[in-house]
């Protein structure tokens, strides 16, 4: 099954308090650096949605991975999320993973279990303890809708609209339930 990674790193970081994108790691990268290299070790195809008129290079990172400008990220992750689908108009991958840059934790296996469970038709959805987790894989079915999405939602409404096609994956992997909104979460 072919997957391509949308990485989601637009944000304004405003609960973190700065740029948590830069904020670095105990191994000296930043949190969007190893949230990016970690996808580009399981997936051929990694594409990160930006701020509009950010480079990938200012923020370090891989040259592998190919960079999507949103210019309406100001508006909410739909808006940033959308720009992101839309860009897979040249992708022959039956699904797309969305990921999030401020999720470095999740292991590379897990991202492969999710992979490997990925349709044209499915939303894949890792769940931790009883919580749905990220990334959520959608099938190309979906891109479409991903594409209409607006506001700052995400992507729950359509999972909301098609509970049908949702494959929910208990995974032991909590790094699916673990983000970096302020620095404390960055520290534990």
């Amino acid at each position: 099954m072919s997957v391509v990674a949308l990485v989601l790193a637009a944000g304004s970081s405003v609960r973190f308090g700065g740029d948590k994108r830069r904020a670095l790691m105990a191994d000296g990268r930043s949190v969007l650096v190893h949230s990016v290299e970690l996808a580009c070790t399981v997936f051929d195809d990694v594409r990160v949605v930006l701020r509009d008129g950010e480079r990938g290079e200012a923020l370090g990172l891989p040259s592998a991975c190919r960079v999507i400008s949103s210019a309406d990220y100001t508006l909410g992750m739909g808006h940033s999320l959308a720009a992101g689908a839309a860009s897979l108009v040249d992708s022959q991958a039956q699904a797309v993973a969305i990921l999030l840059g401020d999720m470095p934790w999740v292991e590379p296996a897990t991202l492969g279990l999710l992979a490997s469970k990925a349709g044209e038709s499915t939303i894949v959805l890792p769940c931790h303890g009883g919580q749905q987790g990220h990334p959520v894989l959608f099938g190309r079915d979906f891109w479409p809708a991903l594409v209409r999405l607006s506001g700052d939602e995400g992507a729950r409404s359509v999972v909301r609209a098609n509970p049908h096609s949702c494959v929910r994956l208990d995974v032991e992997d909590a790094g699916v339930l673990r983000d970096i909104d302020t620095p404390e979460a960055l520290r534990q």
